[in-house]
Formats: structure tokens, C-alpha cells, sequence
């Protein structure tokens, strides 16, 4: 896959089937898209484009609203989409002034002018251009006039539920690990550096590895402890994890912190990535650190039963 920064200089290429989204999490309702121009593609000796917007458009359009947490980082999406089938990633800037192109100017600008689309697929409901004016059914009077054929894939369900980045964000913040992973379909992950932390852990017979999450605007889920996996050092290990600010200590500053089971190696500055599996219970402030160790070896326990057929 080849990524570009804009569409200057993108080649002229013989069949282009082309989407366009900020694709966070790449999630199973994206999947269907980019399965189905892959196999436009295929069937017209084609190659497929995607083009995504950096910073995420609500950024922009909304300065005064909380921002957005992502699913993904730039590099995670991108890993994604090349093993999803994608030959041409297209990142654009998305700034206040491209947020006033109107959906003629986009299409005519972009899409015909310097990309060459000979088929859109867009998934449902999805929306460009100024004011979110470019539709479907735009595109569908249009599409005669542009040159090229458009589709609309139908949104997904799963278990009744419209799968989003937004219904996987709600899952997330709430702890529900197990929702979010099937919307996903994959494990949610986090990658981070670790760092010093206060060393309690040790202490209590279960050392922790302190993480820095990056970037600084990917989504952390709800506090409380997992059962996770570990990719660390080309291996993968069973783990527990807490997310919170560590109220029985008095905690002041959110930490996340991973104990990686039958593992004592120093990983200062090492670069760790984490798979979540379940969550196990919320965040708990208990009377002393002798009841919070007694809880956790329960949770060690539950997460080892988790983990015991991955």
C-alpha cells in the first residue's frame, strides 16, 4: 500500500474504485466497504483508493465540543487497511478551508480531476462536502455527468445494534471490552511506552509496567481491571491491567498499568502493545493494601480463566 500526503501527485491509474471516511477502528461495517471495492477492483484489472481526513472533521467543525478520543492512531488505521485490501491511501488535511468545498467542488475537484474514480462506493449514509449537502442520492443524479458509477453499501447490524465508531466509543467508555471487540471484530488495542511509575506494585507481589499511551488523543477505556493480552519484546503474554486513579493510595493522576504473569524482566522504554480481552470489575477504593492485594489475586485468577483458552 502506498500512502499519500494529499492528492498532489497522485498517478493516473487505469481503473480507480474509491471510498472516503475517517475510517476510525476500521471496524466490521468498513470491512464490508472495503471488501466490496476490492472486489470491483479485482474484477476490473482496478486498485482500490481511500481517502481519510487528519485531524478527525469534528475537530474542526466543532472546536467547542470536547474532543474526539480515537480508535485508532494514523499508523494502526493504515496497518488495517493495507490487510483489508487497500493499494492507494490518501491523507488529507483536513482544515477549515477544506471544510467549505462544496460536494460539487470535492467531486469535480478530487474525485474526477485527480483521481480519475470510475466507482464510488460510500458506506450508508455518508455525507460531504459543505454542510454535509453530497449524498448518495446526489451522486446517484450526478454520477452520468461526473463519469463514473456509485454504490451505497447498506448499513451494518449486529444483534440489532448499527455498528460505528460512535456506538464502539459509547461500548468502550463503559467498560464493555466483550461489545466493543465484536463490533470491531478484532480486539481493541492500545500501544504505549513504559515508564516509572511509584514501584507499589513490587511491593505487594504484583509489579506493574507503566504505561504512556500514544497518541495522546487515542481512546482509553472506562476504569477499572481487564484480562489483556501483550505484545511485548516479539512475544505475546498473558496480563491483567488497571486503568484508574488508584483510590485506595490516594491516588491523583490516572495511571494504566499492566501485570504481565510469569514475567520479571526490567522493560523500561520498551514499546508494549495491548489486546483487550474483558473487563473484569470497575475501579474500587478498599479500607486497606492488604484487602486490595487479597482482590487482586481474585482478579489474577479471573484473568488467567479468561485468558486460559488464548
Amino acid at each position: 500500500m502506498t500512502i499519500y500526503e494529499g492528492v498532489e501527485g497522485f498517478p493516473r491509474l487505469n481503473y480507480p474504485v474509491v471510498t472516503s471516511g475517517t475510517f476510525d477502528g476500521v471496524h466490521l461495517g468498513h470491512v464490508k466497504i472495503l471488501r466490496r471495492i476490492s472486489e470491483i477492483a479485482k474484477a476490473n484489472q482496478g486498485q482500490t483508493v481511500l481517502i481519510t481526513y487528519s485531524p478527525h472533521p469534528r475537530e474542526v467543525l466543532f472546536p467547542n465540543e470536547p474532543k474526539i478520543h480515537l480508535l485508532s492512531s494514523f499508523e494502526e488505521k493504515s496497518k488495517l487497511l493495507e490487510k483489508n485490501g487497500i493499494d492507494h491511501l490518501i491523507k488529507i488535511p483536513f482544515t477549515t478551508e477544506f471544510s467549505q468545498l462544496s460536494s460539487e467542488e470535492f467531486v469535480r475537484n478530487y474525485l474526477v480531476a485527480r483521481l480519475n474514480t470510475k466507482k464510488l462506493v460510500i458506506g450508508y449514509n455518508h455525507r460531504f462536502g459543505k454542510n454535509r449537502e453530497g449524498s448518495f442520492e446526489y451522486l446517484s443524479e450526478n454520477a452520468s455527468i461526473y463519469g463514473f458509477e456509485v454504490e451505497e453499501i447498506p448499513k451494518q447490524d449486529l444483534d440489532h445494534v448499527a455498528i460505528s465508531s460512535s456506538t464502539i466509543r459509547k461500548a468502550l467508555g463503559s467498560g464493555k471490552i466483550s461489545e466493543a471487540n465484536k463490533f470491531l471484530g478484532r480486539y481493541y488495542t492500545m500501544t504505549g511506552k513504559v515508564v516509572t511509575g511509584n514501584q507499589l506494585g513490587r511491593t505487594i507481589g504484583f509489579p506493574t509496567a507503566n504505561l504512556q499511551i500514544f497518541p495522546e488523543n487515542k481512546l482509553i477505556p472506562a476504569d477499572g481491571t481487564y484480562a489483556v493480552l501483550v505484545d511485548l519484546l516479539q512475544k505475546k503474554y498473558k496480563a491483567m491491567m488497571n486503568i484508574g486513579y488508584r483510590p485506595t493510595v490516594n491516588g491523583f493522576n490516572k495511571t494504566i498499568e499492566v501485570h504481565i504473569f510469569d514475567f520479571n524482566q526490567s522493560i523500561y522504554d520498551e514499546i508494549v502493545t495491548i489486546h483487550f480481552i474483558k473487563q473484569i470489575r470497575n475501579e474500587v477504593k478498599f479500607e486497606n493494601i492488604e484487602r486490595l492485594t487479597a482482590q487482586l489475586s481474585r482478579d489474577r485468577d479471573m484473568a488467567l480463566s479468561i485468558l486460559k483458552s488464548y
